[in-house]
Order: C-alpha cells, then structure tokens, then sequence
C-alpha cells in the first residue's frame, strides 16, 4: 500500500482552511499505480458473486468502474438530484456542515443483487451510508464497501458497521 500512498498528494487548507485534502490525481494519472489500486479494491469481494459496483458521483465513478471492468459486472452510478433521466429512488441525509442527496434509477438493481460500493475516500462516512441505504431500498445486498482513503479520525467506518468495509491507506 504504501507504493499506492505514494501517488496520493496531500493539498493543505483545500477547499478551506484547516483541511488536508488528499488528491487521487497523480495515482489515476499512473496505469500501473492505477491498475494496482483497483485490484487492491475489489481483492476482499472476489469470491462474493458481485452483480455490479456501486460509486458516488465524482471520484466514486472512477475507481468503480475500473472495478466494475475487473470484476466483469455492471456499474451503478449514484448521482446529485436531477442528473439521472429516468425515475429515480432518492435518498437526503445530514452532512457535518449542512445536507446532501443522492439518486438511483429506480431499476439500477433487482432485489437480491449483491453490490459493493467503491470510492475514493470515506471521512465521516455520511455519503456512503446513504447510499447503501438508497440501494438497500431497491433491494440489494450490500456486499461489503471499499475506499481508496480512509480518514481514520473521522470515524466514518462507525455508520458503515453493518458492513465489511476495506480500506487500502489510512491517515
């Protein structure tokens, strides 16, 4: 992992002051760093029947989808309200500084369906819980969650305790 952490940047007092965020862009920009880190991803979930990798709108697109290729599934993108153009199943939930939504098609998932869910990070964990719920609300089992970053003092691990979740770096 730590070949993986080296291809992950750290942008202080972005997008305010006082955060430390951490930018994906070098290691996306690098096949092989990229190749690995998604093999690393999925690793936990390979023998759990995956129908298809679920990611939140942005970064979650990326590495699900890379993920989704890998594992020969589908991919099921969670979005912000009013992007989808079909029916849609929605979900609203609290974020530390105000609130959020996310959207589904209503036909993304058939009761049964086993899904993991993949992003780029996990801090206090409020999108991703959401969006087990939203998919849980079509059907689905959640599988188990993977994160390329986990912010381990934010305890976001704690609101996904009814899953599996992997982390690949953890600050």
């Amino acid at each position: 992992m730590e070949k993986i952490q080296d291809y992950i940047r750290n942008i202080p007092d972005f997008p305010k002051p006082g955060i430390q965020f951490k930018d994906i862009t070098p290691l996306v920009k690098h096949p092989e760093i990229l190749k690995v880190t998604v093999e690393e991803l999925i690793k936990p979930f390979i023998e759990d029947n995956i129908s298809y990798v679920a990611g939140m709108e942005a970064r979650g697109f990326i590495f699900g989808t890379l993920a989704a290729s890998v594992l020969g599934t589908g991919f099921i993108p969670l979005r912000k309200p009013g992007k989808l153009p079909y029916d849609v199943q929605s979900i609203s939930y609290d974020l530390e500084y105000g609130s959020a939504a996310l959207e589904v098609h209503v036909d993304a998932v058939n009761p049964g369906d086993n899904i993991i869910l993949v992003d780029d990070l996990i801090a206090t964990g409020g999108t991703a819980a959401a969006s087990c719920m939203l998919l849980e609300k079509l059907g689905a089992v959640i599988k188990g969650c993977a994160f390329v970053i986990e912010l381990d003092d934010l305890n976001g691990r704690e609101k996904l305790a009814r899953y599996p979740v992997h982390s690949l770096i953890h600050y």
